[in-house]
């Protein structure tokens, strides 16, 4: 889902002081974002038991051996692990951090705060990398280089999932909708990764096709171009929904260990707006294509078919405080009744992994500020916390 950057994101490792301090491994109090000197170096990683390494490699390649992660895409501006950690009660089994690539020195700061903060909680960190320089900026060397800080990671204990480039088949990212392109980029990071970080694994994650192919953003693919004459999978000259949402983007059975995808409730009519309750057994309609015009089963195709773990590593429900209709707690809890039903996971056995988008922020779809948070409000904060039991569980995610 389109989220803009904020200046807010380089306080990730300044807060991360506040937890990694409170789990015993204090930095240097004048200094607080050296929290990432707490990841140890090249030659420290070498050092690290190898006898560890291969269990965690198999845990972020497979996910948990029973049930479901339930983990958290974190506003990381306004609060840490701890604080989310101490409102549940239990650590989230996952947590999101997003990284502009190729890294700054800003990016790289956060990121390794970040892995701080899911080591403290036991978490699999899923790394988020947007390539905003354009998909060609990601070469051998960027990749190179990321493998080796997922393999630092790895060696003191934080497994990591790489989502790279998601959301590839919508129309408002710059690597969108350029299928060929993406596709080599994509292998180049996993050839990457998979040389060189054993507790690093690959997840491709585009979003749920309920609007494909999104002709009104700013990156759709124009007509008369090589990406748009790539994505007429149906060869009829226009690209629309009955093409396949997907199938151009596929990286490919080496290249990938996960799959999933973006889903969330946003309403149950384009365009969206309104605050309205989630139709019976919608989650299981976009998963299968029922919700697309061109019925494409992504289950079915990419998680069954191509037997990967399947993550939905983005969902929330719509709620937008500035407008009347369906409140915030019928909105939520029924979405939250879909997402957490045992059912859910009895239709789609490959489900390993959901992280809940805990943000409010402003939203140029609707040009309104939604609140797609669940721990804000203490009574669905209880029944996010009641819903994931069983065979969908919160953290620690780590033995």
């Amino acid at each position: 889902m389109f989220r803009p950057r904020s200046g807010r994101a380089v306080r990730l490792a300044i807060l991360a002081t506040v937890f990694i301090a409170g789990c015993g491994a204090a930095p240097d109090a004048a200094t607080p974002s050296s929290s990432p000197a707490t990841i140890p170096s090249n030659a420290e990683s070498a050092t690290a038991s190898s006898a560890a390494m291969p269990d965690l490699g198999s845990l972020v390649r497979h996910g948990p051996p029973d049930g479901v992660w339930v983990g958290m895409n974190l506003d990381w501006g306004t609060e840490t692990v701890a604080d989310l950690t101490a409102r549940l009660g239990h650590p989230p089994a996952a947590v999101v951090s997003f990284a502009s690539v190729p890294f700054d020195a800003a990016a790289e700061s956060n990121l390794d705060a970040a892995a701080g903060q899911a080591r403290g909680a036991r978490a699999i960190l899923v790394v988020t990398l947007e390539p905003f320089a354009g998909l060609a900026a990601v070469t051998d060397d960027v990749a190179s280089s990321l493998a080796v800080r997922l393999a630092r990671y790895g060696a003191a204990g934080t497994p990591t999932l790489v989502r790279f480039a998601h959301e590839m088949n919508g129309s408002w990212y710059p690597w969108g909708q350029d299928p060929t392109s993406y596709v080599a980029a994509f292998r180049r990071v996993a050839r990457a990764v998979h040389a060189a970080a054993p507790t690093a694994a690959m997840l491709w994650a585009p979003n749920e096709a309920e609007g494909y192919p999104y002709a009104t953003g700013k990156y759709a693919a124009k007509r008369g171009t090589v990406a748009n004459t790539t994505l007429d999978t149906n060869h009829d000259g226009t690209l629309d929904r009955s093409d396949d949402p997907y199938a151009p983007y596929w990286p490919g059975d080496d290249a990938v260990d996960w799959v999933g995808m973006s889903l969330y409730h946003w309403g149950t009519a384009w365009p969206w707006g309104e605050n309205e309750i989630p139709a019976a057994r919608k989650l299981a309609a976009l998963l299968t294509g029922k919700g697309s015009g061109d019925g494409a089963d992504f289950y079915a195709r990419w998680a069954d078919g191509h037997a990967k773990p399947l993550a939905i590593t983005e969902t929330a429900a719509f709620f937008r405080p500035s407008v009347g209709g369906a409140s915030e707690r019928q909105i939520k809890t029924t979405w939250l009744a879909q997402v957490f039903d045992p059912a859910t996971l009895r239709s789609f056995p490959r489900l390993r992994l959901v992280n809940w988008f805990e943000w409010r922020k402003f939203e140029a779809e609707v040009e309104d500020t939604v609140d797609w948070r669940i721990t804000a409000n203490d009574e669905l904060r209880d029944a996010f916390v009641a819903a994931a039991q069983g065979p969908f569980h919160l953290g620690p995610a780590l033995p």
